[in-house]
C-alpha cells in the first residue's frame, strides 16, 4: 500500500512540475503602423492598434488570435466619368478603415530576456472607404515575426513585423504591418 501511495505521489509531483514548464501564453496590445496599397495610385500610411492572445500548446508552439484596426486616408481614381468624353479624371482622397482578424500558429523560444518568434496567420480583412468607394471583405494571410524583451517576469515589450496580403476590391494588396507594445504573460 505504501508503494502505491508513494508512486501516485511521485507521479503527481512530476506531472505538476512538467506542466509548470509549459507557459500558459500571453496577451499583447500596442500601437501598429500599416503601409497598404489599397489604391492603384499610391501607397497609404495608416496608424492604429493591434491586439493578440496566444495559448501555448507545447513550450515552443502556440496558437494565436490576432486582431488589428488601422485608420488613414488614400488617393483613389473615380470609377466613372461625370461629364462628356473625353473627361479629365482627377484623383480624390478618401478615409480608409481596415480591420484584420487573423488566427494561426506561432513558434518561439527563449534566450535569456529575449523571446524571438515567427508566425503564419490566416483570416479575414474588412475595409471601409468613404466618398462612395464602399467596403469589401477578403481572405488575408500574414507571415512575420518579432521579438519580446522581458522587463519583469510577467511583463515584456514586443517589436513585431508582418507581411500582410489581402485581395480587396478585386485586386491584390501587399501590405506591411509593424507593431510595438506591452505583453502580459500568464
Amino acid at each position: 500500500m505504501r508503494k502505491i501511495v508513494f508512486s501516485a505521489l511521485v507521479v503527481l509531483v512530476f506531472a505538476g512540475l512538467a506542466s509548470a514548464q509549459i507557459p500558459g501564453g500571453n496577451v499583447f496590445f500596442g500601437y501598429s503602423y500599416y503601409n497598404t496599397d489599397l489604391s492603384s495610385i499610391d501607397r497609404a500610411n495608416t496608424n492604429g492598434w493591434e491586439a493578440s492572445v496566444e495559448g501555448k500548446i507545447i513550450p515552443f508552439l502556440g496558437i494565436v488570435a490576432d486582431f488589428d484596426s488601422h485608420y488613414g486616408s488614400q488617393n483613389f481614381l473615380p470609377t466613372s466619368c461625370p461629364g462628356p468624353l473625353p473627361c479629365l479624371i482627377s484623383p480624390f482622397n478618401a478615409n480608409v478603415t481596415e480591420h484584420n482578424f487573423l488566427f494561426g500558429p506561432r513558434v518561439s523560444f527563449s534566450v535569456g530576456k529575449f523571446r524571438p518568434f515567427a508566425e503564419a496567420l490566416f483570416g479575414a480583412a474588412h475595409v471601409n472607404v468613404n466618398n462612395g468607394v464602399g467596403s469589401d471583405t477578403s481572405f488575408v494571410t500574414a507571415i512575420g515575426g518579432g521579438l519580446d524583451y522581458k522587463i519583469i517576469r510577467p511583463v515584456a515589450w514586443r517589436f513585431q513585423g508582418d507581411y500582410v496580403r489581402t485581395s480587396l476590391f478585386g485586386a491584390t494588396q501587399n501590405n506591411v504591418r509593424i507593431s510595438t507594445g506591452i505583453v502580459l504573460r500568464f
